[in-house]
Formats: C-alpha cells, structure tokens, sequence
C-alpha cells in the first residue's frame, strides 16, 4: 500500500504521528506511513489542529486546504490536500525517503 495517492486532482497522505516531541519535523516512513513529529500534545484536538498548521507551513499551501480524513483520535491519520500545487507530490515523496 503506498503512503501517498492521488485521488480526483486531491493528494490523500498516510501520517503516523508523534506529539509532545521535542521539536517538529518529518523521520522518513514508518511502514506505510509518513512519520511526523509535532510538539503539541493530543488534548481537546490542539494536536491536530497543530499538525495542519505545521503541514501548511511546511509546504507553503494554505490550511483551508487540508483535511484529515480519518484518525482524529489516533496516531495513524489520512490527511486530503485539496487542488496541490504542480510539484508538492515529488516534495512530499522525498520526504519519505528520510531525514
């Protein structure tokens, strides 16, 4: 299964996500997932809303074009950008190649 698709012109992203680290930032894969470290905690939704934050910032999109598909609750989350920008798939790709 692969980590990232595209589906109808959207990326759709598997995420394994880290709170409470000590600094933000992307590890590589992790099985079939992208593992990303966020310094925010997994109380009240501040996690995910961080996690957003973090991912438009990261790859210059506005956050009105993210969405978390599934996992609000957990570690394992698919995020949907919406409409990406020529390019953003080879940047996200080699992402998973390690950091």
């Amino acid at each position: 299964m692969s980590w990232i698709k595209e589906k109808d012109g959207n990326l759709v992203i598997s995420l394994r996500v880290i709170p409470r680290a000590s600094k933000d930032g992307f590890q590589g894969l992790l099985g079939d997932a992208l593992k990303v470290r966020i310094q925010a905690p997994p109380v009240e939704g501040k996690a995910n809303t961080y996690l957003l934050r973090f991912l438009s910032k990261q790859w210059k999109i506005p956050k009105s074009t993210l969405e978390i598909l599934s996992g609000e609750t957990g570690r394992n989350k698919r995020v949907c950008i919406q409409n990406p920008p020529e390019g953003l798939k080879a940047i996200i790709r080699s992402l998973g190649k390690g950091s």
